[in-house]
């Protein structure tokens, strides 16, 4: 995951509750991915090293657990670096202008110049982050199958071109994810600003479920609304139990509840399903040391790995060996 700000309802959602499940079945290496955030605050990076150790902070309060997993912060391991500009060497620059969360991103994100060399690039880092610990399960949701393919591709044309075989062919290991919009009914993103971060207070919390854009079309408590277009009753669907949504549904279908009082029900149920692990990330955050130390082991036993991949590379490629 790239530092980039507070982790949300999305990435729990989407990411982590997965993440927490397969540390019983894999050895996984979890990545705080703080290259990638350069790539979009390269102007202002002086949050990048905050925004990590918030990151996995978070990381800890969902339930990573470094006794089953290694936790390491990419920047602090070379070999990425060092694995993406050998693989950029065979990557045609056609597949990475054809990437579509390329040109969203230039789209949407506006306030930030992105036509550089590093964003068009990301992939090429991106597989190498996968390749340098010979991944061969990658968990992604299905808008970023995408990038996992072309991380294959850019490992097909590697063997091609060296008639090896160093690299297991990663496959994708889908995660379903909910469909979660943000406070304004765009994609919940850090960028976007629109979403219930996991870092957030319980005041925070009923403060922007308050906020949320509804029904457009009940203009007032009387006009029966439409459930099955309010993002609102798309929380309740996910947080909420049936018994409770079934009465969302009827509140708003039957005109019994203005949206405002609705949004305060639903406050409530948010707040204390997340509760649980608001407790555990504020114990975490005051033994910042802590957090530190986990990094480090991480860091050894991922670092381990990448030397080891880069001394067969570099045989592979006949670089100079001294």
């Amino acid at each position: 995951m790239r530092p980039t700000g507070p982790l949300h309802l999305g990435h729990w959602l989407g990411a982590l509750r997965n993440w927490v499940q397969l540390q019983d079945a894999y050895e996984c290496y979890f990545m705080v991915a703080d290259l990638h955030a350069l790539m979009g605050e390269y102007e202002n990076p002086a949050q990048i090293e905050k925004s990590s150790m918030e990151m996995v902070m978070d990381w800890l309060a969902c339930g990573i657990d470094p006794e089953k997993s290694v936790l390491f912060v990419q920047s602090q391991i070379p070999e990425h670096a060092e694995l993406a500009m050998i693989l950029g060497m065979i990557t045609p620059l056609g597949w990475l202008e054809r990437n579509p969360t390329y040109k969203e991103q230039l789209r949407e994100i506006a306030g930030r110049d992105l036509t550089t060399y590093g964003f068009l690039g990301y992939p090429v880092l991106q597989a190498a982050d996968i390749l340098l610990y010979k991944a061969n399960k990658v968990p992604v949701g299905e808008d970023q199958l995408a990038h996992l393919e072309l991380a294959r591709e850019i490992l097909r044309r590697f063997e091609h071109f060296y008639k090896k075989s160093l690299f297991p062919e990663p496959e994708a290991l889908l995660t379903e994810e909910p469909r979660l919009l943000g406070i304004d009914r765009r994609k919940m993103s850090k960028s976007y600003g629109n979403a219930i971060n996991l870092s957030d207070s319980e005041d925070a919390v009923r403060k922007k479920v308050l906020s949320m854009i509804t029904d457009p079309e009940r203009i007032k408590m009387s006009d029966p609304g439409h459930p099955e277009v309010c993002n609102v009753f798309s929380y309740y669907q996910i947080f909420a139990d049936a018994p409770l949504t079934e009465k969302a549904h009827a509140w708003c279908a039957g005109a019994k509840l203005g949206c405002v009082d609705c949004k305060k029900t639903f406050a409530e149920v948010l707040i204390e399903a997340l509760r649980p692990l608001m407790k555990r990330r504020r114990e975490i955050a005051a033994r910042p040391e802590t957090v530190r130390q986990i990094l480090q082991e991480g860091h050894g036993r991922a670092k381990a790995r990448a030397e080891q991949t880069m001394r067969e590379v570099k045989e592979f490629l006949h670089l100079v060996r001294i």
